[in-house]
């Protein structure tokens, strides 16, 4: 258990250390207003909270920094709530008062404007197409042998699929199958369509076309598999900003890191209800490991849908970034729900 001088001067720390990335000495904590204790005291101080691992001592300079396990400490224990400004809170209400009716726009939306507002890099994972409701299909002819598949779901999703179209199904029996597929599948869950084009649609599709097993396994490929991962990212390139990565072997590293969306994913992914701070060596990507990343969820009633995400420097505005994280998921969640 920390004694209240110790917390202080641990915050002090981590606090001017979050401001200036320069570490930081006795002298200059003594200096603080709400300091009133003498360098020799907060000497001892310090020496204490480096023997407990919680600062550091750099090879440059005398000051001494926040280790990681400091800053979980000062996570969970010393973070007071963060007052968003009239300014911050609202570019935030104006980013959604702006009529938008997909969901890729208001996350596109969301994810710049967090990155504006932080300097940090923002990740927003979309929905799980197969967790929602089919609301439209469209199938638009570009060549004699191309189309575009268009899927549109009740939360806005839309998707996008080029595929070539078999020389055996025409034109008319292309009209058909979209019609059918518009009028027997709407609002049924997507994960659940495979089975439905099987069962239900089977023999209308033996009726209107001339090649049912042909017709099949287009519409299986084009519509329903290998549902790419959606990931919204904004300013990508804010890390280059950050002292700590002036090496352009970390950069390269988060980049390629973020170039593989189906890990960043299944990392979102694994990211509990709520807000949650993963520091350094406690993420499982190995380059994070010079990061921080804070994550909040976004919903449509009791479902989840996705997760919003801050990556930066260790040295992060923790407090501000959740504040932050706050606002934005709950103003994505009233606005999925007033849609549905």
């Amino acid at each position: 258990m920390l004694s209240s001088r110790q917390l202080l001067v641990l915050q002090v720390i981590i606090d001017e250390f979050i401001e200036t990335a320069q570490p930081i000495g006795s002298r200059a904590i003594s200096k603080k207003e709400h300091v009133s204790f003498s360098s020799a005291t907060i000497r001892n101080e310090m020496a204490d909270l480096e023997e407990l691992g919680l600062i550091e001592k750099t090879h440059s300079s005398s000051g001494r920094v926040p280790s990681e396990q400091g800053y979980r400490f000062y996570v969970d224990h010393l973070l007071s709530p963060f007052d968003l400004s009239n300014n911050e809170l609202s570019i935030i209400k104006g980013t959604f008062e702006k009529e938008m009716v997909e969901f890729e726009r208001v996350v596109q939306k969301s994810a710049k404007v967090l990155s504006d507002l932080t300097n940090y890099t923002s990740i927003i994972l979309g929905p799980e197409v197969f967790e929602t409701k089919l609301r439209q299909i469209q199938i638009i002819n570009l060549t004699d042998t191309t189309a575009v598949a268009i899927l549109v779901t009740n939360t806005g999703h839309v998707e996008h699929r080029s595929f070539t179209v078999p020389a055996q199904i025409n034109a008319s029996d292309l009209e058909k199958v979209v019609n059918i597929l518009n009028e027997r599948l709407v609002n049924v869950p997507i994960v659940q369509l495979h089975e439905k084009l099987y069962t239900e649609i089977a023999d209308l599709l033996t009726t209107y076309t001339e090649d049912f097993d042909t017709a099949y396994h287009y519409l299986r490929a084009a519509l329903f598999e290998e549902q790419p991962v959606k990931l919204y990212v904004g300013g990508k390139t804010n890390i280059l900003m950050q002292p700590e990565f002036k090496d352009i072997e970390k950069v390269r590293s988060l980049y390629a890191m973020m170039e593989h969306e189906e890990e960043m994913a299944h990392l979102l992914r694994s990211y509990k209800h709520g807000i949650h701070v993963s520091i350094g060596q406690e993420n499982k990507l190995d380059a994070m490991h010079d990061c921080s990343i804070i994550t909040a969820t976004y919903s449509l009633g009791t479902r989840q849908m996705g997760t919003i995400a801050l990556l930066g420097p260790t040295r992060m505005e923790y407090s501000r970034v959740i504040s932050l994280l706050n606002v934005i998921s709950k103003q994505l969640t009233n606005t999925f729900h007033s849609w549905y």
